[in-house]
């Protein structure tokens, strides 16, 4: 079953995609929820239309979101947790965390754009922000002891 996509999906695609799913998949939730539409002839051409007056938009998304990129890709986040004596920390440091710590630099990113590997002990690691379809930026921060 083929349907377009009206909102960004993780793991399947990005908003006005042309994609293949399973018929229970689409029907049952994708449509019902209003992610998807069928991908009829008149759709397709709705659809065209619209990315074709969008494009010079987007434009202006992407170089928005590459400038954001560079700036944030300079910076060097502390993050402050409760840890143990060997440096393990309570519970673990998640994309909130790393939201909160750019949004006091001046940066207001969604915390579902975020994706941090596990950081359990203290120390440095990094953290991949989706910015745009076509723009990632990986940021480094360090966990470090809260008093």
């Amino acid at each position: 079953m083929q349907i377009i996509l009206k909102t960004d999906i993780a793991g399947l695609g990005f908003k006005n995609d042309t994609v293949e799913v399973k018929p229970g998949y689409g029907r049952n939730y994708l449509i019902p929820q209003g992610y998807a539409v069928m991908a009829t002839d008149s759709n397709k051409k709705v659809v065209a239309e619209n990315i074709r007056q969008a494009a010079h938009k987007a434009e202006k998304t992407k170089n928005d979101a590459l400038a954001i990129a560079e700036a944030i890709g300079q910076l060097e986040l502390k993050i402050l947790a409760k840890a143990g004596e060997s440096g393990k920390i309570f519970g673990r440091v998640t994309n909130t965390q790393v939201a909160d710590a750019l949004k006091e630099k001046g940066y207001d990113i969604d915390r579902k754009k975020i994706t941090i590997d596990e950081a359990k002990v203290l120390g440095a690691y990094n953290a991949i922000v989706n910015l745009h379809k076509d723009v990632k930026q990986t940021i480094k921060f360090d966990v470090i002891a809260a008093e």
